[in-house]
């Protein structure tokens, strides 16, 4: 099985939104066992998408089209499509009912063209969508045999249809003998280039499952894929090669999942231990607090924290010795232990990370750009670590996050 992606949206011709619509279909599409051989992006214009239906049918067996089904002149997709396969657009009931009771609830009338939006093929299936207005489609050419499916623009919409609506679809219309299954494994501090390297026999003499890496933001994944009829036979050959790359690299290895973060499994670590934690940071600003903020249910173990430039507010919000500073400055293994035991102290939590280091442009206190200290104080006394990174101001702050956040998980596994 053959699929392919046509994006209809000029805003992403422009560069003004991002696709990321076909990154999404294209991984949900081969967790189905349908493969994504093509993808493309047209712009609002009738003709040119009149143009890259008639070349993908031709080579693919399910077309994919996400965008174009609103009320505007410019939502062309449902047009087009319908004229091409020879299908009349009529009224999907449904999405009339709902169309009707949305506006119902709102001051202003609606607008003519609004019903534009619950039209769908008269042979063709309607989809529902359970976040937006705008109805989807799934149609069978019975001539040709090419399936279109038919989905709406805004991501929102577009994932909450694929999974209630179009995925159970496709997996009765579409019955494989085999699917994929993977699973992520997730990776920090070790390069994607080290991490290829410690792996590289395993990746050159892969066949089913497959590794593929993907570097992140200061991380790397690795994506594990296995094509199987037996879901349980998959899933025993991708714990085999688990264990395989966990005997090499594991002491970089954190956590599960594409949607998963240092940050979360942190945070996680927390509510499971019913422990509690405060930042202090001079370097980061706030940074790793807010990293901890973006995390749902992060409050029931993060009551608050401490940003510490200056000497004065050193001393003043921490209650730190003038005499440390004095002694060894304020970008030093020294400072950065006693800004963690006395934020600890003053929030009365469980745990406490500091940050403090030369973010650039200028050498500070003698300490080249890069330099970065930080601290976690705990029941058990402070840890510190010095570490070195190198970039501009932007990415050195971000890795001194990410590494706190690390020195952190690992107190929490002591």
């Amino acid at each position: 099985m053959k699929a392919e992606i046509i994006a209809v949206g000029t805003e992403l011709l422009l560069g003004q939104v991002v696709n990321t619509n076909a990154t999404f279909l294209a991984k949900e599409l081969a967790g189905l066992g349908i493969e994504v051989y093509h993808q493309s992006v047209v712009g609002d214009n009738g003709g040119r998408l009149l143009e890259q239906l008639k070349i993908a049918e031709k080579r693919s067996d399910l077309l994919v089209l996400c965008g174009g089904l609103g009320p505007t002149k410019d939502d062309l997709t449902k047009q087009v499509v319908a004229k091409h396969v020879g299908q009349t657009l009529v009224q999907d009931e449904v999405g009339y009912t709902q169309l009707m009771t949305y506006f119902s609830q709102r001051p202003q009338p609606m607008a003519e063209n609004n019903l534009l939006q619950v039209l769908r093929f008269k042979e063709g299936v309607a989809l529902q969508n359970p976040t937006g207005l705008a109805v989807g489609i799934f149609y069978t050419d019975p001539s040709t045999k090419v399936s279109y499916l038919l989905l709406p623009g805004p991501p929102s919409e577009l994932k909450a249809m694929f999974y209630q609506e179009a995925m159970p679809l496709l997996m009765q219309q579409f019955l494989l003998d085999e699917q994929l299954y993977s699973r992520v494994l997730r990776f920090y501090g070790i390069g994607e280039s080290q991490l290829v390297t410690e792996l590289s026999d395993l990746i050159e003499n892969q066949t089913n499952p497959t590794i593929a890496p993907y570097a992140k933001p200061n991380e790397v994944t690795l994506r594990l894929t296995v094509k199987t009829a037996d879901e349980s036979t998959g899933q025993q050959q991708l714990l085999l090669l688990e264990q395989q790359i966990l005997a090499r690299v594991g002491q970089y290895f954190y956590g599960y999942g594409e949607e998963n973060s240092l940050a979360k499994v942190v945070v996680d670590l927390l509510k499971e231990k019913k422990k509690t934690v405060t930042g202090v940071e001079s370097l980061t600003a706030g940074a790793f607090q807010a990293t901890l903020g973006s995390i749902s249910g992060v409050s029931q173990v993060f009551p608050g924290g401490f940003v510490t430039y200056s000497v004065a507010t050193k001393e003043g919000f921490l209650g730190m010795p003038a005499t440390i500073i004095e002694q060894f400055g304020t970008i030093s293994r020294e400072c950065v232990e006693a800004m963690a035991t006395y934020g600890r102290r003053k929030a009365q939590t469980d745990y406490a990370v500091a940050f403090t280091g030369v973010a650039g442009p200028e050498t500070v206190e003698g300490q080249v750009v890069g330099t970065v200290f930080i601290a976690v104080a705990s029941e058990k006394g402070v840890i510190s670590a010095q570490y070195h990174f190198p970039r501009d101001r932007q990415a050195i702050r971000q890795r001194a996050v990410m590494a706190g956040l690390d020195l952190l998980r690992q107190e929490l596994l002591k």
